[in-house]
């Protein structure tokens, strides 16, 4: 793996890296990492569930579309309980994208009481403790290989559904995660959740944010597996960052999920028709990066086009009419 600096090129409909807005004077990360300036562009998963898709089913109408414009993009992988032994998929997929001088983007998905308001993604390790094994051997399975990591997703946007017992628990296993990564994979780049635009308001995200150790994760994460628009996004980010700044005396740089949101939102979350790949054309005035966190085409849930199917469920007819937006 080359360990010079590089300028970054990005492709169209994968990642983007922008400069921080002028307003936003960001915290750096905890530890001087430059996951970015260690590789050369983001991985391309050659396993990931559009790219299984295509490779099964080369004859489908559908099939070169969904190659061209979503299994061949840089997107995140998810880990979860599905993934069996943690440290060995988690190896396995940071070794392969070091082997081909590329940055990884993995999401840690098996927190306990996952999904606790949505409810169909529901799951995660099954207490505090087996949590701490499974993030800590996630963490040491990166080791000093550069990586970027978001931590959670919709974990602090599901206080509305815990008792004050349950969400203390849940901060002390985030600031825990983030330990686990600080100590054991220092060339990784962290990222909390911060939900969406209209979820929490942005007061009360920067609270959350504070409470679960953002000082000591490198930036937060907005968008994950849903649809607002770029703008919104970035609007949001920066009165969270706002917040932040003003009562607790730090900022954070964040990246935004444009996998889905071309079209924006109709409001809905879970499987909305009408919905696009988002394109790196639509730049955020504060965000750090644009990244492919969802895969296009992959359920949200028994639920809306995608009714029928298990969250994670590849939907090959979603993914090709999110291609064209419809």
């Amino acid at each position: 793996m080359r360990r010079l600096l590089r300028t970054l090129a990005v492709s169209a409909f994968a990642c983007l890296l922008l400069p921080l807005g002028t307003g936003q004077q960001a915290t750096a990360a905890t530890t001087s990492a430059d996951p970015i300036g260690m590789t050369d562009g983001f991985y391309t998963d050659p396993h990931s569930t559009p790219a299984a898709w295509v490779a099964a089913n080369p004859g489908d109408g559908r099939a070169a579309a969904i190659r061209d414009n979503i299994s061949s993009r840089p997107m995140a992988r998810w880990f979860g309980s599905w993934s069996g032994d943690i440290g060995a998929a988690v190896g396995s997929y940071v070794g392969a994208a070091d082997a081909a001088d590329k940055l990884p983007v993995l999401i840690a998905y098996n927190i306990p009481g996952r999904d606790a308001c949505g409810g169909h993604s529901g799951g995660g390790a099954g207490t505090p403790s087996a949590y701490r094994t499974w993030i800590s051997a996630f963490a040491s399975a990166i080791g000093a290989r550069p990586a970027l990591v978001v931590i959670e997703p919709d974990s602090l946007g599901d206080f509305s559904c815990l008792n004050q017992a349950q969400i203390d628990e849940r901060n002390g296993m985030l600031k825990d995660a983030l330990a686990q990564f600080a100590a054991h994979a220092p060339n990784t780049w962290t990222y909390l959740d911060a939900g969406n635009p209209a979820w929490i308001g942005a007061a009360t995200m920067a609270q959350h944010l504070d409470g679960a150790g953002a000082r000591q994760a490198h930036g937060f994460s907005l968008n994950v597996s849903n649809y607002y628009g770029t703008g919104e996004n970035s609007a949001y980010g920066n009165a969270v960052n706002g917040s932040l700044a003003a009562s607790y005396g730090y900022t954070k740089p964040y990246v935004i999920d444009t996998s889905r949101n071309g079209n924006g939102s109709n409001g809905a979350w879970c499987n909305p028709g009408g919905r696009r790949t988002g394109a790196v054309s639509q730049t955020g005035g504060g965000a750090e990066m644009l990244l492919w966190l969802k895969t296009p085409g992959e359920s949200d849930g028994d639920c809306g086009v995608g009714a029928g199917s298990v969250a994670g469920q590849f939907l090959p007819e979603v993914a090709y009419k999110m291609i064209y937006g419809y």
